[in-house]
This record gives structure tokens, C-alpha cells and sequence, in this order.
């Protein structure tokens, strides 16, 4: 049997999860609106800067969603490197 050669190729497996979270209105959400400020509004980037800190828990609940990717890495280094 003659010689076999093979070259190693670094992949990486992407899987895409969601979770819902709940962020509870407090004041340190609201902000005044600029057309009126004497009214409160929802300030959203900081509902999302709780809802991430909220999906960083250990009890947030994640469920796949779909199948995973699997693709080329695009930093290829040798086995055993990393």
C-alpha cells in the first residue's frame, strides 16, 4: 500500500441558542422623553444592558435554535496549538 498524506484543518462549530428573560421596569430604567420631558420612557439601551446581564446567569434557561454551523475557522493554526 502506498503512502497517505492528509492536511489538518481547524473548523469550527457554531449552534445559535435563545433564551427569554424578563427585565423588571425600575427607575433606573426610565429616562425623560425628549417631545416631553416631564414624561418617562423606557430607556432601551439600558433594558438591554439588563436583559444580557440577566442572559449571563447561570439560571437563564437556553434552548437551541436550529442546527449548528460548522465552517472553516478563520484563524488556522497547527493541531495541538490551542
Amino acid at each position: 500500500m502506498g503512502a497517505s498524506y492528509s492536511v489538518s484543518v481547524r473548523l469550527q462549530r457554531l449552534t445559535t441558542e435563545t433564551a427569554h428573560v424578563s427585565v423588571p421596569i425600575t427607575p433606573e430604567l426610565l429616562r425623560p422623553s425628549v417631545e416631553d420631558p416631564e414624561q418617562l420612557i423606557i430607556d432601551t439601551e439600558k433594558l438591554m444592558e439588563f436583559a444580557i446581564k440577566q442572559g449571563l446567569l447561570s439560571a437563564t434557561r437556553w434552548k437551541p435554535e436550529g442546527d449548528a454551523v460548522v465552517r472553516s475557522h478563520p484563524i488556522q493554526t497547527p493541531p495541538g496549538s490551542d
